[in-house]
């Protein structure tokens, strides 16, 4: 662990760390549009980023990490870039699935899988089946995520539960139990890397009472050192959830 790192944990508030970071990765593009190359290029870096930051959690005290990777909107996108997008999704979950399994993540993913490749599908359901076990740290990774649609989808399976009988007067749990993150602690704090100060429709249900810390360090210079600042900070905020 670097030395910054280091620092940056033993001093104030470390005792109020956050339990769960999740991420939204902005400024892939910019970064290597700013050096004068290809969008891709900046994706394929923030990918190496988010292995460092992976390697890092433990660390840093953080026992889940969830990371936007892909919004229902990014489809938007030219079709080179999404393909290219594709294309690093694939590699990253093939090259690292070793690594994650040894290493003790858990790998798991939240969004809608039916507009996803096949080989692409095959691959995310292999890994969380080989990393199922895993506990040190658990990793999500929105791919094809947006926040209104994981409510509606989430609606949907509510709706089937109430016409089945096996829900009776709907409350909070009833639809938080048929989200994607069923079963995964709410964040406590939410990052945005490059500046934009929106949440980009990530996880709206879930970080109903998150902290959030926006950072006009762009995605592919994020270092774990930059984290361990944000984490710091988090300790000296109080939480009160609606409390005096």
């Amino acid at each position: 662990m670097a030395a910054e790192t280091a620092q940056a944990l033993s001093s104030g508030g470390a005792d109020q760390r956050p339990r769960h970071v999740a991420i939204i990765m902005d400024g892939n593009g910019r970064w290597a549009t700013e050096r004068g190359w290809p969008r891709l290029v900046g994706h394929r870096r923030g990918a190496e980023r988010v292995k460092q930051i992976v390697q890092a959690c433990p660390d840093l005290g953080v026992n889940w990490l969830t990371v936007y990777a892909f919004s229902t909107e990014n489809w938007k996108r030219s079709t080179e870039e999404v393909l290219g997008l594709m294309r690093i999704f694939r590699r990253y979950i093939e090259r690292e699935a070793e690594s994650l399994s040894a290493e003790g993540v858990r790998l798991r993913f939240i969004g809608g899988r039916d507009r996803l490749d096949a080989k692409l599908q095959q691959l995310m359901s292999s890994i969380e089946a080989r990393t199922a076990g895993n506990s040190l740290l658990n990793l999500t990774v929105a791919i094809n995520y947006g926040g209104r649609d994981e409510l509606a989808r989430a609606a949907g399976r509510l709706a089937q539960k109430v016409a089945r009988g096996e829900v009776g007067a709907v409350g909070e749990d009833d639809l938080a139990a048929c989200l994607d993150t069923a079963g995964h602690p709410d964040p406590d704090l939410v990052i945005r890397t490059s500046g934009e100060t929106r949440t980009s429709n990530f996880l709206p249900w879930q970080a109903a009472y998150s902290e959030y810390e926006f950072t006009p360090t762009l995605w592919p210079d994020f270092t774990p050192d930059h984290m361990a600042a944000i984490l710091d900070r988090f300790g000296l905020r109080e939480r009160r959830f609606g409390g005096v």
